[in-house]
């Protein structure tokens, strides 16, 4: 799945780039004698674009047809799904028309070529031909862009060639839409998939402390329980994919009492965190997971203690948090085996798949390990993101 989305992505960008590129490069096919009007309408075309980023709706056709008519130079453009007209601008455009069946508007042709439909049944309208071209996602038409030309204005090849490459911009921009739509899904799917993996580790041996300290340490029992229902509802909360540092560091303290209380004097725990980078935005489990593991490997087999440190660093425009203990350790095959999820380990290759879903390739996990030496786990994000927000 994920190579299939970094394929489909770099194909997007690719298609994008080849259809600006046909505009900047001959400018002259258009109109020849506005070449520069030409190249500020491409300007404001592709400043308006990104709208179509969201995907093909209503409202985003509606933002990017004056600019898409501005590019074509036609005297009026719509925009349609399958099925339906979502925009319409220009001169003679009869905005009542939004909203009606596709065909009230747009014949699409018997295939998925551009094509030139020289008349119109609405004359009302006070124009002339049209030039149709296919809006195509990953090989499916998905909808119609239609640039309308004057009454008695012969359509030249230029004016399909024009109407064309728009298409394939507005295709590829939609394209992209799709793939971000399938990162957040399986972004929220691994999600799932880690609160599963975590929830029989964690509920049972916490709720096997608790029971050790009911008779013995009643009071110190409630304060694990509330440490215990706080940390759940936290893990669970469906409506939180993003959470602020400061919030995950918390909710980590709750899950080290817990284990403090299973473990004993063998767990020792050193937190030093920078202030500065608190407010950084992370997804919501992203560095318990790698305490967890660090808790996991470091005491559970053996009779030895082993200190954990949670250090963060501001980098400047990244925060950098480390997850260190000094267990048992592994060989670089064993760590580079966890963090492509093949060692066992509790979520560390989920974590890294979500940080580079959120914020880009250059940010995520990274391991050292050596046996007999520890292990220290890096988490690096950005400061701040356009794009990620905390709930």
């Amino acid at each position: 799945m994920e190579i299939a989305l970094g394929v489909a992505f770099g194909a997007v960008v690719a298609a994008s780039l080849w259809a600006a590129s046909r505009f900047i490069a001959s400018p002259g096919h258009v109109v020849s004698e506005e070449g520069q009007a030409m190249r500020a309408s491409l300007h404001a075309a592709t400043a308006t674009l990104p709208h179509l980023r969201r995907g093909l709706s209503p409202a985003t056709a509606a933002k990017a047809v004056p600019h898409l008519r501005a590019l074509t130079q036609s005297t009026a453009l719509a925009l349609a799904d399958r099925e339906t007209l979502l925009a319409l601008d220009g001169a003679g455009a009869v905005r009542s028309l939004v909203g009606s069946p596709i065909d009230a508007l747009i014949e699409e042709g018997p295939d998925d070529r551009v094509h030139v439909d020289p008349r119109l049944e609405l004359p009302e309208l006070h124009l002339g031909g049209a030039v149709v071209a296919p809006l195509t996602v990953r090989g499916e038409r998905v909808g119609s862009l239609a640039a309308f030309y004057a009454r008695g204005r012969r359509i030249r090849p230029a004016d399909t060639r024009v109407v064309g490459d728009a298409a394939e911009l507005v295709s590829a921009q939609v394209e992209l839409a799709t793939v971000e739509e399938q990162e957040e899904r399986l972004a929220r799917a691994e999600l799932q998939a880690l609160r599963a993996q975590i929830s029989p580790h964690f509920v049972y041996n916490a709720l096997a402390a608790v029971a050790g300290y009911i008779h013995s340490r009643p009071d110190e029992a409630r304060e694990l329980l509330t440490d215990f229902a706080e940390f759940t509802r936290y893990a669970f909360r469906r409506e939180r994919p993003y959470v602020a540092l400061a919030d995950e560091l918390h909710y980590v303290e709750k899950y080290l009492n817990l284990e403090r209380a299973r473990f004993g004097e063998r767990l020792r725990v050193r937190l030093e965190v920078a202030p500065e980078i608190l407010p950084a935005v992370v997804p919501v489990l992203s560095l318990q997971p790698l305490v967890e593991n660090a808790v996991r490997h470091g005491l559970e087999g053996t009779a030895d203690s082993v200190t954990i440190e949670i250090v963060g660093q501001d980098l400047g425009a990244d925060a950098l948090v480390s997850v260190r203990d000094d267990g048992a350790g592994m060989s670089d095959e064993s760590a580079r085996a966890a963090l492509a999820g093949l060692g066992g380990g509790i979520g560390l290759r989920n974590v890294h798949r979500r940080l580079e879903s959120s914020f880009g390739p250059g940010y995520g996990l990274a391991i050292d390990s050596a046996p007999g030496h520890g292990t220290e786990v890096r988490l690096t994000v950005p400061k701040s993101h356009p794009k990620v927000r905390a709930a």
